[in-house]
């Protein structure tokens, strides 16, 4: 058995990482993070070439190239606590920006299934981010992933979506489901009146850390979310929309990284719109 570093630092000494089993040069600087792993396949599938990296528990790493941009993809498994592991692990091997390629309930009538959710921010209703940061500090999306996320969901002509996730710990309870034998705290009966007041979209369970984190290293993160759900007309469809947000996320990084190269040419620290004119 491989020794590590020390129990405090649980990496070989050439940097392969404990859980997900990725080392420096195995994950690009652009990273998707599907929750399932199964979906990373579906990802790669657009890619021009891809090689697996490595597979441990959950966590099932791909990297190639997609339209030229190195780009990898890792899957987190389900909930915040598994994504900050992964979050942690693929910061220490070289990456810099992630997007959540996930499936969500929406809260709102008006957003159909199989439409796609892009998320500025989340409510903190997990606990993993708690263990990282008092409760006021906000879980905001990287404004540059919001907007190629935008502009690569209008490219491709689908049905989108813009505003703020409610992330949580739990899918029955957490979210107002009724759990087993129809258990419900009073809390949770009227959550969904009460988010939908102040203007959330969604429930899922993984942004609202991969947005902390972010903020708290200074790197960037977004997430794009195939609406499974809707909880107010009660329709669930599996799959519904999903193949729509593999698609918009890659294509988000092809946009991310031209920005970059824009910014690089430039000397600018972040992106504006207006840069564009003067590209090429």
């Amino acid at each position: 058995m491989k020794k590590l570093i020390s129990a405090a630092k649980p990496e070989t000494a050439e940097g392969k990482q404990y859980h997900i089993k990725c080392g420096p040069g195995d994950a690009a600087p652009y990273v998707l993070l599907p929750g399932d792993p199964e979906r990373v396949l579906r990802i790669v599938k657009y890619w021009d070439y891809y090689e697996l990296k490595a597979k441990h528990r959950e966590y099932v790493t791909c990297t190639g190239k997609f339209k030229g941009v190195p780009i990898s993809a890792t899957s987190t498994g389900i909930g915040s606590e598994s994504t900050a592991i992964a979050i942690e692990e693929l910061l220490r091997v070289g990456a810099n920006t992630f997007i959540r390629v996930g499936t969500t309930g929406t809260i709102v009538k008006d957003i159909n299934v199989g439409d796609l959710i892009i998320s500025t921010a989340a409510v903190r209703l997990e606990g993993t981010s708690k263990q990282y940061v008092r409760e006021e500090y906000p879980a905001s999306a990287s404004y540059e992933v919001v907007l190629a996320l935008i502009e690569a969901a209008e490219l491709l002509g689908v049905r989108y979506h813009v505003g703020i996730t409610a992330s949580t710990s739990s899918f029955y309870v957490g979210q107002g489901r009724p759990g087993f034998k129809n258990y419900l705290p009073s809390w949770s009966k009227t959550l969904l009146d009460d988010l939908r007041a102040i203007n959330v979209l969604n429930f899922e369970m993984e942004a609202s850390t991969i947005f902390t984190l972010a903020n708290i290293y200074g790197v960037r993160a977004g997430a794009v979310c195939a609406v499974l759900a809707n909880r107010v007309t009660d329709e669930f469809i599996m799959d519904a929309g999903v193949e729509d947000a593999i698609k918009v996320a890659n294509e988000a990084v092809r946009i991310l990284h031209q920005w970059d190269e824009i910014k690089r040419k430039f000397r600018k620290k972040y992106f504006f719109p207006s840069l564009i004119r003067y590209f090429g």
